[in-house]
C-alpha cells in the first residue's frame, strides 16, 4: 500500500467539501446506477460486499436499496475500522466462504502495485457470484480528472492493462459494472464493453 489511509486522508478526500474527490450525493447516484442496472438485468442481490468501503456512503445507499441483502463493509484502514466498525481486510487477500452477489470496489485498485493489483483482480473474481462494480483511475483518466481533488499517490496504469486481466473473469457492461463469467443473465452483444 502506498498510503496509510488515516484520518487526514479521509478528511481531505472525503469529508471536506472544498477538497473531497467525491460527495455523498455522488455515492448515492453511483449506487442508484448499480441498483437500477442490476434490477433491469434481473440480477438478485442477497449478499453484497463493499471492499474499500471508506466512509460507507455507497454501502449505506446500496443497503437501503437492497434492504433484505446481507451487506458487508470491508476496509484496510485501521482508522475507519475503529471509527465505523468495518471488517478489516484487503482486496488482495480477503476471503469469504461464500461469494457475494454484488461486490463493489471503488477507488481502491489503483493504490496497489502491479503484482498486488493482478492478485486483487483475481481475488475479486473469486469473491463475485454475479456482478461487480469497479471504479479504477487509469492513466488515460488522469489528464481530465480534477487533479486538485484526486490523490496523485496511485499507480496510473493504462486501460488495456486492466482489460487484459478483467476479461478473463468478467464481461463489462458499462459504467464500471461487470458481470461474472460465464454469464447467467442475457446481455446483448452491443451492450458489452469487455469480454
Amino acid at each position: 500500500m502506498r498510503n496509510d489511509f488515516n484520518k487526514a486522508y479521509y478528511d481531505r478526500f472525503y469529508r471536506n467539501p472544498r477538497t473531497r474527490a467525491a460527495s455523498p450525493a455522488a455515492a448515492q447516484r453511483q449506487a442508484a446506477f448499480i441498483v437500477h442496472f442490476l434490477r433491469y438485468l434481473e440480477v438478485p442481490v442477497k449478499r453484497l460486499a463493499d471492499i474499500g468501503c471508506g466512509l460507507g456512503d455507497a454501502l449505506n445507499a446500496l443497503s437501503d436499496e437492497f434492504p433484505k441483502a446481507k451487506a458487508q463493509g470491508i476496509e484496510i484502514s485501521s482508522y475507519l475500522c475503529e471509527e465505523y466498525g468495518w471488517q478489516q481486510g484487503s482486496v488482495v487477500d480477503y476471503h469469504s466462504a461464500k461469494p457475494f452477489d454484488l461486490v463493489v470496489c471503488n477507488d481502491v485498485i489503483a493504490y496497489l502495485d502491479d503484482k498486488q493489483c493482478a492478485k486483487a483482480l483475481t481475488n475479486l473474481a473469486s469473491l463475485t457470484k454475479s456482478a461487480a462494480f469497479l471504479g479504477i483511475l487509469t492513466k488515460e483518466d488522469w489528464e481530465f480528472c480534477d487533479q486538485k481533488r484526486t490523490d496523485p499517490d496511485q499507480y496510473l496504469r493504462p486501460k488495456a492493462w486492466y482489460e487484459k486481466r478483467l476479461k478473463k473473469h468478467f464481461v463489462g457492461v458499462g459504467g464500471g459494472l461487470y458481470l461474472k463469467k460465464p454469464l447467467e443473465y442475457p446481455v446483448w452483444t452491443l451492450d458489452r464493453v469487455l469480454g
